[in-house]
């Protein structure tokens, strides 16, 4: 936790009522204005700008600035408000206000105002990043004005920030060595101050900078209620802020409801103690209806920190984000969808510029090697959303580290979205090689972009990395080789005749090399259908004159198991044969398999699946004419092999071979263990063949869920079993399959 977490976390402590009597201004014997306003601000040029604050009510007061003298009476709150005329670039102005009292704000400037948000990569200072001595020394750009925003979250929208006393946040200051330096994780925002010296230095105005960020927070939190409101896959958020809203019409009849509760309970308790008798529980008072008490429950940070700044003007944001959503894949879409046009519905400015920063490569543990790209997909996708542009990290980043320290590259590439699409710089080239179109050519790949640039290349003169081809037949996703034709990529894999699929920079450590001149990296993508075979009538012929009883995708293992496919109670006739297919896709997409049957164990079709509780399966013992096929080189593979077992219960279980399976240990758990208490345990389901000394499959701890056990073959360490792999998540696809065959 920074400094200003820590600080933001204690302020924000005090919430409740403390916090619902703050959101209405008390009357002023002084004028008074938020303090988003103040000497040495920057004032957005070329727009109608709001200008408001407090003063006693029915006071009359005056804005004057730049030759226009406006005025606006104080409502029965004291609240007044009025707009400016649009305010050209000139010299350093003074802004004074003339109420009950005067105020003055001294070297005002006129220029481009944006404001800079997000989690920790924006809260970054330049302390923290690359080469921070000498460019902190070199940082004495007065045109260029910072203001930075106090932590702070609450539970209804504040219409002022706190005045940090140590005076490095909360007041507009002309950038220095010393002032960039100052507050924060490191300073001000390093992103944002690159990005704004981009600004300074191509247009030659004054660029305000505001800095709203809180290191480790989502989206959410961020997020107006209009923004949850506008986006139907999220709207539930917003109906649940209603009821933390306290001028909300849902928020009045559940307060209501309560209350009446309380009427109820204190007038029964009341006859209960003249009664002598034991009164009725307190009712609960409801989770919904308290203020928020975590900085991440949703518009807690919006309330803080972006209401009081609404709605001074500004050019646009830039926003860096994202890694506290990680997992929610193609739902941070709609939550982008959420923030931006929340924020541009309550600022009332229409569709204003939104530029934003891709979370760059970084090590999140084996479990997450796809969620990271998917996570990409969900951030490219936003791009949809108006007036947007997204940078790309993959080339800036440090996978052991989730803070890269090379923000003047994330500014600069920021601005470049800002020159081209905000200032219509025409010459500036703000994007990298983006992917198109493909097309299969015999064995052959293409892959056409846009975006080029002066053209493609490799950023290090090496071979092109990072793209992958899958066959439409066999196997999974290969690397290909691939070569530079004009605007196009061709991929080619010795073992890949057919191709049908592509996936470029598809791992959460992917740092790829493609690029365009101008040194803007290829974002990564995913583009075909990756064929769904079954490998069953592929590589299993026999499996034909079988019935399917049970179909399970093994990412809903639970507890209590319930089956994709359940026909077991159709299972009437006799049957005298069983068998299973295991077939497990790894992150690479190849599919691995194993289909085994053997002489039916049961008569029973309700426990030859999963050996649940439920089920009443419970097995050790030799099975008899094992049929082995399998695409896994190191199975034993055969037809009317002898040395068939399988180990099926629901029970814990020990490495002792009590049943004396021939080849089995007493000290590992492999093909020989012992069932034992508690009966509704850790849970095996394997089938092996112990004269190959191996492990056909396991399917274990199916409790556990993603923790389960999964794995073919024999496991090359540990327990051969698969015993403690924990491992169910780290597949794509896993699918359970068993069959029976009638008697003749």
């Amino acid at each position: 936790m920074t400094l200003r977490r820590l600080a933001g976390a204690l302020g924000s402590a005090f919430v409740g009522l403390a916090t619902l009597a703050a959101v209405g201004q008390i009357a002023h014997a002084d004028v008074k204005l938020p303090r988003v306003f103040g000497s040495h601000m920057v004032l957005q040029r070329d727009i109608p700008l709001n200008v408001w604050g407090w003063d006693s009510p029915n006071q009359a007061v005056t804005v004057d600035i730049a030759g226009q003298h406006v005025s606006a009476t104080a409502n029965a709150q004291g609240e007044w408000k009025l707009k400016l005329a649009a305010l050209k670039l000139g010299a350093p102005l003074t802004m004074t206000i003339t109420g009950s009292s005067t105020v003055k704000f001294e070297d005002v400037a006129v220029g481009e105002v944006w404001l800079c948000s997000g989690q920790s990569n924006m809260e970054m200072g330049i302390g923290m990043a690359l080469n921070a001595q000498a460019e902190i020394a070199a940082a004495n750009y007065p045109e260029i004005r910072l203001l930075m925003v106090p932590n702070r979250f609450t539970a209804q929208p504040m219409n002022d920030f706190e005045y940090n006393p140590n005076g490095h946040e909360g007041v507009w200051k002309p950038c220095s060595p010393q002032s960039v330096a100052e507050g924060g994780w490191g300073g001000f925002s390093a992103s944002a101050f690159y990005f704004a010296r981009e600004l300074q230095k191509e247009l030659k105005v004054p660029v305000g900078l505001i800095d709203a960020d809180w290191g480790g927070t989502d989206i959410q939190t961020w997020t107006p209620p209009v923004g949850f409101a506008q986006v139907p896959a999220i709207a539930e958020r917003h109906e649940r802020g209603q009821y933390s809203d306290s001028k909300s019409a849902q928020y009045q009849s559940r307060i209501a409801e309560v209350l009446k509760s309380y009427e109820d309970w204190l007038t029964k308790t009341k006859q209960a103690a003249a009664d002598q008798k034991l009164g009725p529980a307190l009712p609960a008072f409801p989770q919904e209806l308290t203020p928020p008490t975590d900085v991440q429950q949703s518009t807690a940070l919006f309330n803080g920190m972006i209401n009081p700044l609404i709605p001074f003007g500004i050019r646009g944001a830039i926003w860096y984000q994202g890694e506290s959503n990680l997992g929610e894949g193609k739902l941070y879409t709609e939550r982008m969808k959420a923030l931006i046009g929340g924020w541009r519905q309550v600022w009332g400015e229409g569709a204003f510029p939104f530029y934003y920063v891709q979370v760059a490569p970084y090590n999140y543990g084996p479990n997450a090697v796809e969620t990271e790209p998917e996570f990409w997909a969900a951030q490219t996708d936003a791009m949809l959303i108006p007036n947007t542009g997204m940078v790309v990290t993959n080339d800036i980043g440090n996978p052991a580290d989730i803070h890269p320290k090379n923000k003047q590259e994330v500014g600069r590439r920021l601005a470049l979205w800002a020159l081209a699409k905000t200032y219509g710089k025409s010459n500036v080239v703000h994007e990298g090689p983006t992917y198109k179109s493909f097309r299969a050519d015999g064995n052959r790949m293409i892959i056409s972009f846009v975006n080029v640039g002066g053209g493609l290349k490799s950023r290090d003169g090496q071979p092109l990395s990072n793209f992958e081809i899958i066959d439409a037949i066999e196997g999974g996703f290969v690397k290909a080789t691939a070569q530079i034709e004009g605007t196009t990529v061709v991929l080619t894999a010795p073992d890949v005749k057919n191709p049908v699929a592509v996936r470029f920079a598809w791992h959460m450590l992917a740092e790829p090399n493609l690029s365009n001149a101008e040194g803007l990296p290829a974002n990564s993508f995913r583009a075909g259908e990756v064929p769904k075979r079954d490998v069953l009538s592929l590589h299993v012929p026999e499996v034909k004159s079988y019935a399917l009883v049970y179909d399970l995708d093994l990412s809903k293992l639970a507890h209590d198991i319930k089956y994709d496919v359940d026909n077991h109670q159709q299972v009437t006739k006799p049957f005298d044969r069983v068998a299973y297919c295991l077939e497990l896709t790894g992150r690479d997409g190849v599919t691995q398999f194993v289909y085994t049957s053997m002489d039916a164990f049961s008569d029973d079709a309700a426990k030859i699946g999963i050996p649940t509780i439920a089920s009443g399966g419970r097995f050790q013992l030799n099975v008899s004419h094992l049929n082995v096929y399998s695409n896994v080189q190191a199975i034993a593979a055969g037809q009317n092999l002898a040395g068939g077992n399988i180990e099926f219960w629901p029970d814990n279980y020990a490495q002792t071979n009590g049943a004396k399976v021939p080849n089995a240990s007493n000290e590992r758990f492999d093909f020989g263990d012992e069932p034992n208490d508690p009966r509704d345990g850790y849970g095996s389901m394997q089938v092996h063949n112990h004269d190959a000394k191996q492990t056909l499959f396991a399917i274990n701890h199916w409790l556990a869920g993603g923790g389960a056990d999964l794995g073919i073959g024999s496991q090359t360490h540990d327990e051969p079993d698969w015993t403690f792999a924990a491992n169910a998540s780290s597949f794509i696809t896993k699918r359970l399959r068993v069959f029976v065959h009638y008697k003749q």
